[in-house]
Order: structure tokens, then sequence, then C-alpha cells
């Protein structure tokens, strides 16, 4: 598997220079069959990384912009009345796709954001009172402003919920700066990027991360870490059981991807932090972030 994850990441690198660590961390968060949170400032790659996933791994990929105007009809679709068959008749909106970017989600307003929760959840939307499924796989990748800046509404804790994973990019180290100075003219690496994988594949890997064993004193550790974040005192709200599952979930699929059908210590510690970052709240006397809590966590507690 280790080689398959290499020539992805290979051809990621062409067009998001010096970021492996992070393409790594996205191809885990999609095998694992999750959603991904890219959280940092505009112009550091976010939406270059989503694209170039959905083109690596053969999927259908639709893009919507979040603005503060727009409706969940924008994003589901709507029925329109056709006169030529007297009736009303579902036009999908861009939903209806395997890969969607949900770009700039933290723009839109509460009422739309929540638009997604029951696709994420669940593979379906509902619309005229009828569900309707979504293709398979179907992944969400938003990405999302430092609630600072103007014009941004936070997530509720129960649309950041949904994301499995959550990272930041990061600024590049001066090597891979100064390279995309000097390719900043060429748009021929773009389009040069080729598919690896194709979606049959994917839900192959996704049903061989499931079969990845954890043994019981593994289990003993992760439920340890998950119990520390529930009764430490700078902690307000702790990992809730989905949480625990979706850790579980993320720590097989970096074994996976590291050519092991088993997880390991080392697997939770490396997947912990994306997934208990944006999940973690202080209590109220302590002005700390998710990541720094998570980071607190996973410090606090030893592995046997």
């Amino acid at each position: 598997m280790s080689t398959v994850v290499d020539q992805l990441a290979d051809q990621i690198s062409k067009v998001l220079l010096g970021k492996r660590e992070q393409i790594k961390t996205a191809l885990c968060c999609i095998f694992a069959g999750g959603h991904l949170l890219l959280e940092d400032l505009p112009g550091m790659g976010k939406t270059t990384l989503s694209h170039a996933l959905a083109d690596v791994l053969s999927l259908k990929y639709n893009r919507v912009q979040f603005t503060s105007d727009l409706l969940p009809s924008d994003i589901i679709g709507v029925s329109i009345f056709a006169r030529e068959k007297q009736s009303f008749v579902f036009k999908p909106g861009p939903i209806f796709t395997q890969l969607l970017l949900a770009d700039e989600i933290n723009r839109a307003t509460p009422k739309t954001q929540s638009a997604l929760l029951e696709a994420m959840a669940e593979g379906q939307v509902s619309s005229d009172g009828r569900s309707r499924r979504l293709p398979e796989p179907f992944i969400v990748i938003a990405t999302q402003n430092p609630t600072s800046q103007s014009g941004t509404f936070a997530l509720p804790e129960s649309q950041l919920d949904r994301f499995l994973m959550c990272m930041q990019m990061g600024y590049p180290a001066k090597e891979a700066e100064i390279s995309m100075y000097k390719n900043a003219a060429s748009r021929s690496v773009k389009q040069s990027l080729k598919a690896i994988i194709n979606t049959e594949q994917l839900l192959a890997i996704q049903q061989a991360v499931d079969a990845v064993t954890a043994s019981e004193p593994l289990l003993e550790y992760l439920h340890r870490l998950v119990l520390f974040s529930r009764e430490d005192k700078r902690i307000g709200v702790g990992l809730s059981p989905r949480a625990a599952l979706g850790l579980l979930q993320c720590a097989k699929s970096w074994a996976y991807i590291n050519a092991r059908g088993y997880v390991t210590p080392e697997d939770i510690q490396q997947v912990f932090v994306a997934v208990a970052g944006h999940r973690l709240i202080g209590s109220v006397d302590m002005n700390t972030t998710g990541t720094a809590l998570a980071e607190h966590v996973l410090n606090s507690v030893s592995v046997f």
C-alpha cells in the first residue's frame, strides 16, 4: 500500500510543494471514509489540495463558493415545474458529486452550513419530502478562514463534529516556496496530474481499512485518551463516543497507509491532533485552542 500512497503523494506534490505530511493526512482521512476540514489563511493551497485529490483519485468534483447570500437550495438542488411534463422535476445541485469542495464554508450563514449535515452523516439529502442518495464515495472537503477575519460565521459544534479530521496547511518551507516562485507562470504541471487509482479501487481501500485490527491493550490506550479529555479541568467539552470511533478509524487508516494490518500506539498519536483538535473546547476559565488541548491530552496519557 505504501507504494500507491507514494505515487499519490508524488502526483499531488507537483502542485503542492513541500506539503507531503499534509497530503498523507488528507489521504488518511479519505481512506477512513471521512470528511476533511482545512483551516488556514487564504492563499495557503487549500483549494489546490482538494482539486488535486479529486484528480489523482478519479473522483467527480464540484466546488461551491460559500457566501453570505448562499441558500441551501443552491447546494442541494431545487424542483422546477416542467411545462412539457406538467409536473415538477428535481434539478440536482452541486452536492450530487463524489468530492465536494465547500470553499470558505464559514462565510455562509449557519442555515446554509446545516444543509450539509444530513449529506455528511448519512450520504443522502432530503428535498420536497423525499430522500435522495448521493454518489459513492461521497467526500466533503471544506476550507475555512480564521474566524478573526471579517465576514465569517463560526461553525456550530454539530457541523464541526461531522468532519473526521481538521488540519492546517501552514507556510511552505523556504526551498519549496522559492521553487514555487520559479514555476509561478507555468500551468502545465497542473494539467499533467494523472489519476493513480479509480473509484472501485478507492472503495476497496476503504473496506481494507475497516479490516485493520486493533488489540485490546490498544483499545484501552485509546479509551484512556478519550476519558482524560472528559475529566481534565482544562477541557470543558471532551471527546464523544463518535469522536472515539473516528479516532480509531483514522488510526486504522494510518496503519494501512504504512502497510500494516494492525494499529500501533504511534498510529493513534499521529492522527490524534487532527481528529480531536477541532472537537475539544476549553473550560470557561481557559483560553486555549483545541489543538493545544489535544496536544495536552496526548502528552498527559501514557501508552501503558
